[in-house]
């Protein structure tokens, strides 16, 4: 079987991450144990882990012309992901500030940089194929996104839009969104209504598709997460682990439903790929050095509890 091509529209960040026994309340100071430098950005975080998973990548982004967008760059190439399209703007490259607790929770500050800088005109120089997935997240303008989409359903692709950081969605992005992707404060924000529980964010789910999406995913950290389309929903429990680092596990668990489903798999088999893909990553320090590779990934999509089928 050849493998699933994608296309990723989104940020490189790099991460600067201090770790503590606990997060910082308001105005307080922490000090950290330890302290360490890696790649991410949600772009290139689900980039990498389509990439390790067996998909041939593209990335379109933009970093500033500074030492730390040399450095995401190259690391995208050793990854195996066509950086081609991933330009130098006139902004420094995209900083993430991330402080992580005993617990693997964390806080996020995010300077967006030269990622703000990506646009509609940076998608005419990509060219999409038939069968091509292309994957969006908003860390970038909603206009670079919306191109993108446009011209991957022109020729014959699908999408996937990973709704975060939470915000309402232009009104022409709904149509041209295949699979949308959210947690639970984003679906609450975009249905209109608190997520908080199973059910709730199968309400919430079917709220979103009726805007379009064939399917909706709404994960729900330590809940699982629940899937719909118009065929059935499901909800994937959870993989138990002891977390270390919960930074990029969304990442992986979008960048692996976007291999399964580019290959062709079905909602369900998608899904516990995808639950299998996240639980691993919340074990390691980090964003990419976290995403997993295939093999380890099918190790575990076994230990997955028992999915439930919902009405």
């Amino acid at each position: 079987m050849s493998a699933p091509r994608i296309v990723v529209i989104g940020s490189l960040n790099m991460d600067l991450t201090v770790r503590t026994s606990r997060l910082p309340r308001p105005g307080e100071t922490v000090l950290g144990s330890d302290f360490y430098q890696a790649p991410g950005g949600k772009g290139g975080n689900q980039a990498v882990a389509a990439a390790r998973l067996g998909a041939r990548v593209r990335m379109a982004a933009r970093v500033g012309p500074d030492a730390f967008g040399d450095a995401l760059r190259a690391s995208l190439q050793r990854e195996g992901v066509d950086a081609s399209a991933v330009g130098v703007a006139g902004a420094h490259t995209g900083v993430a500030l991330i402080v992580v607790d005993a617990a693997g929770q964390n806080l996020i500050a995010v300077y967006s940089g030269a990622n703000a800088l990506l646009s509609a005109s940076d998608m005419e120089a990509l060219g999409w194929e038939p069968g091509e997935w292309t994957i969006a997240v908003l860390e970038v303008p909603d206009a670079a996104v919306v191109r993108g989409f446009e011209r991957a359903r022109g020729a014959g692709g699908r999408t996937i839009l990973n709704a975060a950081p939470a915000r309402p969605l232009p009104a022409e992005l709904w149509p041209l969104t295949d699979v949308l992707v959210v947690n639970e404060g984003e679906a609450a924000l975009l249905a209109g209504q608190p997520v908080p529980d199973v059910a709730a964010a199968l309400a919430a789910a079917r709220i979103l598709q009726g805007r379009g999406p064939e399917t909706v995913a709404v994960t729900l950290g330590a809940k699982g997460a629940v899937l719909v389309d118009r065929a059935e929903a499901w909800h994937i429990p959870a993989v138990p682990v002891q977390a270390v680092d919960a930074t990029a596990a969304g990442d992986a668990w979008m960048g692996a439903l976007a291999v399964a489903l580019a290959r062709g798999e079905g909602l369900l088999p998608a899904a516990l790929f995808a639950a299998a893909a996240g639980a691993i990553t919340a074990t390691r320090p980090g964003a990419q050095p976290a995403l997993p590779y295939l093999g380890e990934v099918r190790e575990v999509v076994g230990r997955v509890p028992q999915p439930q089928r919902l009405a």
